[in-house]
């Protein structure tokens, strides 16, 4: 009780110092600071609320050259597998409603690129990361072993480029092709890219413990890797461009970007 009535005293002193003080302040100096106060405020609240319309709206699909990812462009925008696309030199972009929502009315469009996969032009990536809402990363399910390495160090560098890390850019793993018999499932793709990723880990650290290629370290230091330890949201799915299967891939697509 005694603590409370010295805790009371202390507020009414304090209480009447702040009332003496803003006595001795000239009322116009006074209404001028209450000015900016309420204008600096009513600025901060306008942005927050312009910031939250003006979200992203563009996913990036990448990926190896040959994974699919342009036979997925065009299943997402016109339902069409475009049978006979060539390796993309320039990035596939186009802003529109998904395919499959056409009929829904009022969709939100979205802004979707295909980035090409060539390691000479994966530079490109860079140039659209900083307005990606969310990435989605082809694998090829059918051809997978062969390009394992490869695949798991574009991603390496992808899970740990500055841009994915601090905005905490959702990834899904895409498994495509794997309508096919022979296609690897995605549970043992998740964990080979792991493995590999693992060893990337190990052997990058040990050259420098600062990263020259990499804005940032991925993991916990200590443990084996896993997606589950990335700062941002790794999923695993499986689709078929050929096939027309992009559920999942338009699930994770609305998860982040809103109808």
């Amino acid at each position: 009780m005694e603590n409370l009535e010295d805790v009371k005293i202390m507020a009414e002193q304090w209480s009447k110092q702040g009332i003496e003080y803003l006595q001795k302040i000239p009322p116009t100096q006074l209404y001028a600071a209450v000015g900016v106060l309420l204008f600096t405020t009513i600025l901060l609240l306008l942005s927050i609320r312009l910031a939250r319309r003006t979200k992203s709206n563009t996913v990036l699909l990448s990926g190896l050259s040959g994974s699919g990812k342009t036979v997925l462009f065009y299943q997402l925008r016109d339902g069409s597998s475009h049978q006979g696309t060539v390796t993309s030199m320039e990035p596939n972009e186009g802003t529109f409603v998904l395919h499959s929502e056409n009929a829904k009315g009022k969709v939100k469009p979205v802004h979707l690129v295909d980035v090409p996969g060539h390691s000479r032009l994966r530079p490109k990536l860079e140039e659209f990361l900083p307005q990606a809402a969310a990435i989605v990363f082809v694998v090829d399910a059918l051809e997978f072993l062969p390009n394992c390495r490869a695949a798991s160090e574009y991603l390496y560098d992808i899970l740990t480029n500055a841009n994915v890390v601090k905005k905490k850019i959702p990834v899904l793993l895409c498994c495509n092709k794997t309508d096919k018999l022979t296609a690897h499932t995605k549970e043992f793709i998740r964990k080979q890219m792991e493995k590999e990723i693992e060893k990337l880990r190990a052997s990058r650290s040990a050259v420098s413990s600062a990263d020259i290629a990499n804005d940032f370290t991925i993991g916990i230091e200590g443990e084996v890797f896993s997606f589950s330890h990335c700062s941002n949201k790794v999923t695993v799915a499986e689709a078929s461009g050929l096939n027309g299967e992009t559920v999942q891939i338009q699930d994770f697509i609305r998860e982040h970007i809103k109808p």
